[in-house]
């Protein structure tokens, strides 16, 4: 173990001021999609929608192709998927008409885990003051954390003064000794810094790294949800993950290395024909509940080779269904018993939203609140990006759910404890690549 999270390796950006406008790239890194977005955040009346957001965002450029190099949510061919992140971002520069220097970027990988962290000290007067916040959340922030783990977020939760809980703003209370509940939010630092490695040889900055399932739930619930409490399930490619918000923060997260493709991988198996083919079929056709029209419904499987004489064949739906289904089953049935054992299923406040590619495949809410209900929650709808103008109508839906909530997440990031040595990360000069390279092999030997 080692004593004080290593804050040095994952870059941590300044908080947006209510006040300012500003350009914003981010990058969305999955197994199956690259995904870049620029846009502009503008100040808007707080008394809009979604009040817990200060600025408007205005997407000037969208850019998204297929993942090339990366497995399970990490850099798994360092050239391939720096060529794909190239193309992504070329994209959304054209559209935009504007270059980006820096992106804030998504971790889907790397294991992510929560870890809750509690410190309380004396206050010198009776009146909490800015300074004394700051001390507990440093007091806070001298945990110990695994071996080879990077934080990507340390977020307080809540205050204690006296003992008395579930203080949201300790600032000008009267009270003798002030506590707080710092969430700390970690990943492999190998997968870090490899998924930093690959953006920085785009020779882009990075400016954040922000978990997966924290940007879905940025995008996708509704202020009311996150007060209430909800459970957000983001079903990618490559991973699973899972956060927990409630009274507004985001109190737990969780993932799994199972997700959508390997659903489209035992399509290929069961149905004998190419990935590119049962991608197709369970994109277009895929379900999880089947009924009696599926017997009678025949779908056309293309052969897997390329000869004449392997000709293509005819399938009921129903058995296209009875492959996709248990796969759905496993990875819910672990989403749920990981909550469980986390001891957050509680929080959850009855509600689930689902966002993902995978979680578009019919009848997969009705699937998820039929296992996830009767200890979590049976509620469940699927989620899309909220309050986003300009974004096209392609990349609405709840397959972009992360990249949106990285637009998001600018607006949030004060709300983060770090380090006072953290500073910004420049694409440029002492800070840039070659730079941030030997960095990294300090770090690791």
């Amino acid at each position: 173990m080692s004593v004080r999270a290593p804050y040095d390796i994952v870059p941590k950006m300044r908080p947006l001021s209510p006040r300012r406008s500003g350009v914003v790239g981010v990058l969305e890194i999955g197994t199956s999609k690259i995904v870049c977005l620029i846009a502009r955040l503008k100040p808007r009346d707080s008394s809009m929608t979604l009040r817990r957001r200060s600025h408007a965002i205005e997407v000037l450029g969208v850019g998204h192709t297929s993942a090339h190099g990366i497995k399970g949510g990490t850099v798994a061919d360092m050239e391939r998927a720096e060529h794909a992140i190239r193309r992504a971002v070329d994209a959304a520069e054209r559209m935009a008409g504007a270059q980006i220097a820096s992106v804030i970027v998504s971790m889907a990988g790397g294991r992510l885990g929560s870890e809750h962290f509690n410190a309380e000290i004396e206050l010198p007067e009776p009146a909490v003051a800015e300074g004394d916040i700051r001390r507990v959340l440093d007091a806070a922030s001298t945990f110990a954390v695994g071996d080879g783990r990077a934080v990507l977020h340390a977020l307080p939760v809540s205050y204690t003064i006296d003992g008395v809980t579930g203080i949201a703003e300790p600032r000008g209370m009267l009270g003798r000794r002030l506590g707080v509940d710092l969430h700390v939010i970690s990943a492999d630092a190998s997968a870090v810094r490899n998924l930093l490695l690959c953006v920085e040889r785009c020779h882009l900055g990075v400016e954040a790294m922000v978990a997966a399932p924290y940007a879905a739930a940025l995008s996708a619930l509704a202020d009311d949800e996150s007060e209430l409490g909800t459970v957000l399930i983001d079903f990618g490619a490559g991973t699973t993950t899972v956060a927990v918000v409630v009274n507004g923060h985001c109190v737990h997260v969780d993932g799994i290395a199972v997700g959508g493709q390997h659903i489209t991988n035992d399509v290929a198996r069961g149905l004998s024909t190419r990935l590119a083919d049962a991608e197709r079929l369970k994109s277009l056709h895929g379900g999880v509940i089947a009924v009696s029209a599926d017997e009678r419904e025949m779908l056309t499987v293309p052969a897997i080779s390329e000869d004449q004489r392997d000709l293509p064949r005819a399938v009921p739906k129903s058995r296209l269904l009875q492959i996709i289904r248990p796969r759905v089953e496993e990875i819910v049935e672990l989403i749920r018993d990981r909550l469980v054992a986390s001891g957050h299923a509680a929080d959850a406040g009855r509600r689930i939203v689902l966002t993902g590619g995978a979680s578009q495949l019919t009848g997969h809410a009705e699937l998820v609140g039929q296992i996830l209900g009767p200890q979590i929650g049976s509620l469940v709808r699927v989620g899309r990006p909220l309050g986003i103008s300009r974004l096209p109508e392609a990349v609405r839906g709840a397959s972009f759910a992360v990249a949106a909530g990285l637009l998001v997440y600018p607006q949030v990031a004060g709300l983060e404890h770090f380090e006072a040595r953290r500073r910004r990360v420049s694409h440029a000069g002492s800070d840039g690549y070659f730079s941030r390279v030997g960095h990294w092999l300090r770090e690791a030997f």
